[in-house]
């Protein structure tokens, strides 16, 4: 079966829920995949049990890492490797529904879209279930510096259409200056209503301080977009109040 997308997941002392994240790939209701793990130098037994489910499965690869380089290191080290037509990313503590690669693609086929991304549902740390995110049903690249509303979960993209694309080189929101790079190559992404995958909210999560990740979102502004102050002042303003109303309802959670 020739491969037709490759999924990119960055490990890091996920042991306790690589499980349910490589099941719900194993059991995706289209096959024709490569899952490649990028292994961040875990101190837990992640490594070993990830070697062994590619020992069962050859469509399964890990690259273990010999220093701890950060989740865009390990994503660009998987993009790099793909040798599928699409690219996606799926996380070590998340999970996706069966049909979300065949729902993705049957999406993005009949439209003949370069870029698409599903809505799904939060849950915490320890699995209970919070909410369900909707997605908008399309955003384009002005849209998308006042407010990211595409999950790294459910992104898919066509490399046919677009090329490989790679993340920018910071601790945070790598993902976000993907979405940047391709936005500014083709008139908009779509949105599938659809809940297609399950977030999880970790509460030592890298994305979780709001203070770093705003810090972070300026150095996207102005190190990766190259905006100016009084932009970068604009869309801050914008992504800052969007943020609020976005995860308003986590904070009963805490």
């Amino acid at each position: 079966m020739k491969t037709q997308v490759s999924i990119i997941m960055p490990s890091y002392n996920a042991s306790a829920y690589l499980d349910q994240a490589l099941q719900s790939v194993l059991g995706q209701t289209f096959q024709a995949w490569e899952l490649l793990v990028v292994d961040d130098c875990s101190q837990d037994n992640s490594v070993a049990l990830l070697q062994r489910y590619a020992s069962q499965d050859s469509r399964i690869k890990v690259f273990p890492q010999k220093s701890n380089n950060g989740p865009a290191t390990s994503r660009n080290i998987g993009i790099e490797e793909a040798q599928g037509r699409y690219i996606t990313f799926l996380d070590s503590d998340d999970f996706w529904e069966q049909e979300f690669l065949a729902s993705s693609l049957e999406f993005i086929e009949e439209r003949k879209i370069e870029f698409c991304f599903a809505s799904y549902h939060r849950i915490t740390e320890e699995g209970t279930y919070i909410d369900y995110f909707k997605v908008p049903q399309k955003v384009d690249y002005y849209s998308l510096l006042k407010t990211c509303p595409i999950p790294c979960l459910t992104a898919i993209y066509d490399t046919a259409r677009v090329g490989k694309h790679f993340m920018p080189p910071l601790k945070k929101r790598q993902d976000y200056g993907l979405w940047l790079s391709l936005a500014k190559e083709i008139d908009f992404m779509y949105g599938i209503q659809q809940p297609l995958a399950t977030y999880r909210i970790r509460k030592n999560s890298v994305s979780r301080n709001k203070f770093k990740t705003a810090y972070y979102q300026w150095l996207i502004y102005r190190e990766v977009e190259k905006l100016n102050i009084l932009k970068s002042l604009y869309y801050i303003i914008h992504y800052s109040i969007n943020g609020i109303l976005k995860y308003a309802v986590l904070l009963k959670t805490r």
